[in-house]
């Protein structure tokens, strides 16, 4: 059987027999792989003008609702995708990291877009930066989605996860995509997209399959496009190389080689909940899909005290470990994703004996679990103990990817952060340690060298995801031998996919552009009070000047008395006097902010449900008794709730005093109905 090439929304065989993929547990054949006879360029241009047209008519929500839908179609079909992991030598825990973890990215990036992002088709990057005396030209920097194609070139390692944790931002950026996995897994990455396509959710030109070589696609790169790579430094290196790549200045993220490493505290030793769990962290990554993680701990640096015993300890820890067929539920490790990953990974244990002495494995000959060691891609768990670790050179920069890592002992703090540095650039560094002041150390003294930084200790480890666990939450990527980019992280990740632009102009103009009012626009005065209004009715830059209210001392004493809120600023005249940034007793910043509640709220029953925070509150200037407030509350922004039947209405709420100087400044959120809802309740 031949891989599919989606191309152009449809299925189409590469020429010729192609290359054989074979299992990683039996070495029977499983799949040809060929992408030979593609076209490329129209592919690119397909991808351009069809996916990215469609997807860029919906808005974030609407691309959010669409990622959380095929989360859910995908995680009914999961039990084919687990079937299929198994020839890949994966386990079922592996399996669940790949599979279920790729899809719960969809999630994260679904509900990220609907409450972290507008209903919208622009993003607004941060508040409006005012560049002029008197505020009528202005600047702000949005984001919009990038005219071109996302090329996501991934590892054999994870062929489910390593596909949707680069999709799932891509989509939800309005971008298509043209996936091209890594051949040896590939087999498992074509069955998801066949479901992703049966599906129907994602709109045509949206995503695009390339199974083998990727012919001469970088030929017709532009300067809108966009490469995410995950794969070794190498090849990395030779694409960012390519002329189109230099002329176009296309826009490349890399994730590459990693030698991560996990520092044991001086004060974990044994018989300490650390020491247990350092044992652990440490044997799971080194046996978590058969080290086949570029996030897997490579690095060992304990204390040269207890490097004998830790030594120890991880051995008898290995030793435990049952090796074989993956789909046996008496197999913790199943094997390397292929026969030749496998001889890789063998040379690169040799390099390494010749600095560090294999004290556990490295054996040519070893027991395995219903299945044939000779036929089956199998390594053994394999340990190293590196003597003089600051003098060595290949323990730095050699990975063996898979079951593989090196101790490597340090004799104070300063050469632990010496040797951790010494990776050059990784993914993830982790320490396990109950002394925050060490933690402290350890993390300022090398986080410049990682991408993430995970602290472990006795009180976070039952809940802790653990050293090799990337979350969607947080950036994905390191800096040097990592390849200096950044994945995930969050809407961080959505915007490495789109233009960042800063633009200029009128209040007016730039309000109208981003959809939410700047002060300096139109200001929308009338008879209705805006809380009588619907979410639809509501307008941006719709205002509210209310009447004023003279504070007076018996309400400053009266809000002291009844809140408990006895500050001397508000209780003591000749105390609060000597206080430089009074003149005596002034109201409490929340009296004012209740005050002007108090203006501008319509009590009657109305489309407003309800009030749910306040945003970047600040006092600009002390309120006395005697002064006379004013609110200026204006319609700010708008973001409607699909199916909720309400949106979520942002105020830009002003304070002012009887000189018309502002004393108070916040956004007030609310819900409002929307036509339909109110309809039905009034």
């Amino acid at each position: 059987m031949k891989l599919g090439n989606l191309v152009k929304d449809q299925w189409v065989d590469g020429d010729g027999d192609g290359t054989v993929l074979t299992s990683a547990v039996t070495g029977e054949p499983i799949a040809a792989i060929t992408s030979d006879g593609l076209d490329f360029a129209g592919m690119l241009e397909y991808a351009r003008t069809v996916g990215g047209a469609n997807l860029r008519r919906y808005t974030f929500h609407e691309r959010g609702e669409m990622l959380k839908a095929l989360a859910q179609y995908l995680m009914e079909h999961k039990k084919e995708f687990y079937r299929l992991s198994t020839e890949t030598g994966a386990t079922k825990g592996d399996s669940w990291v790949d599979i279920d973890g790729g899809i719960s990215t969809l999630f994260v990036f679904s509900s990220k877009g609907r409450r972290e992002m507008p209903n919208d088709h622009v993003y607004l990057d941060g508040p409006p930066e005012f560049l002029s005396r008197n505020g009528t030209f202005v600047g702000q920097h949005i984001s919009t989605p990038k005219l071109g194609a996302a090329i996501h070139i991934n590892a054999f390692n994870f062929p489910c996860w390593g596909m949707l944790e680069k999709l799932a931002p891509t989509l939800l950026a309005g971008v298509p995509a043209i996936v091209k996995p890594a051949s040896s897994t590939a087999y498992l990455t074509e069955l998801m997209v066949k479901r992703i396509l049966a599906s129907g959710i994602l709109p045509p030109g949206a995503l695009q399959l390339v199974c083998g070589r990727t012919g001469d696609l970088f030929d017709h790169l532009g300067c809108q496009d966009t490469i995410a790579f995950t794969g070794s430094k190498a090849t990395a290196e030779f694409l960012q190389q390519h002329p189109r790549v230099i002329s176009e200045s296309v826009a490349f993220t890399a994730e590459t080689d990693s030698l991560n490493s996990s520092i044991l505290g001086p004060d974990a030793v044994p018989g300490t909940p650390e020491f247990d769990l350092y044992i652990k962290e440490v044997t799971r990554e080194m046996t978590s899909k058969a080290g086949q993680k570029c996030t897997a701990i490579r690095r060992i640096i304990a204390p040269s005290t207890i490097a004998g015993e830790l030594v120890e300890a991880l051995a008898t820890a290995l030793s435990k470990v049952r090796i074989g067929n993956p789909a046996s539920k008496d197999v913790d490790m199943g094997a390397l994703a292929s026969q030749g990953q496998r001889n890789e990974v063998r040379d690169r244990v040799t390099e390494l004996s010749h600095e560090a002495e294999i004290v556990y494995g490295g054996n040519e000959s070893f027991d395995v679990v219903d299945a044939d060691a000779s036929k089956g891609a199998f390594f053994m768990p394999t340990l190293l103990h590196c003597q003089k670790p600051l003098s060595s050179a290949a323990v730095h920069s050699v990975e063996a990817f898979g079951p593989v890592s090196t101790v490597l002992p340090y004799e104070n703090i300063d050469e632990a952060i010496e040797l951790s540095r010494l990776g050059e650039g990784s993914l993830v560094g982790s320490v396990i340690t109950n002394d925050d002041s060490v933690a402290r150390d350890l993390v300022l003294g090398t986080a410049a060298y990682h991408g993430r930084m995970v602290v472990i200790n006795r009180h976070c480890a039952a809940e802790s995801t653990g050293h090799g666990s990337p979350l969607p939450h947080l950036v994905h990527g390191g800096p040097g031998r990592a390849g200096g980019g950044e994945e995930m992280g969050g809407v961080r990740g959505v915007l490495h996919y789109m233009q960042r632009t800063a633009i200029q102009g009128s209040p007016q103009t730039l309000t109208a552009i981003g959809n939410r009012w700047i002060k300096g626009a139109d200001q929308k005065q009338s008879k209705v009070h805006p809380f009588r209004k619907t979410f639809e009715q509501l307008e941006i830059g719709d205002t509210l000047i209310t009447d004023s209210r003279k504070v007076s001392l018996d309400d400053i004493q009266h809000f002291a008395d009844f809140t408990g809120d006895s500050f001397y600023a508000h209780t003591d005249e000749e105390a609060a006097a000597k206080n430089p940034f009074f003149n005596g007793r002034v109201a409490h910043g929340y009296l004012i902010v209740s005050f002007a509640a108090g203006l501008f709220v319509d009590p009657d029953f109305g489309p407003v449900l309800a009030n749910y925070g306040v945003d970047d509150l600040r006092f600009a200037k002390p309120v006395n008794h005697g002064d006379t407030l004013k609110v200026r509350l204006t319609c700010k922004q708008k973001t409607l709730r699909g199916g909720t039947g309400y949106g979520e209405v942002r105020w830009d709420t002003e304070v002012s005093n009887q000189d018309k100087d502002v004393v108070a400044q916040y956004d007030v959120l609310t819900m409002v109905a929307t036509d339909e809802h109110w309809a039905t309740v009034q």
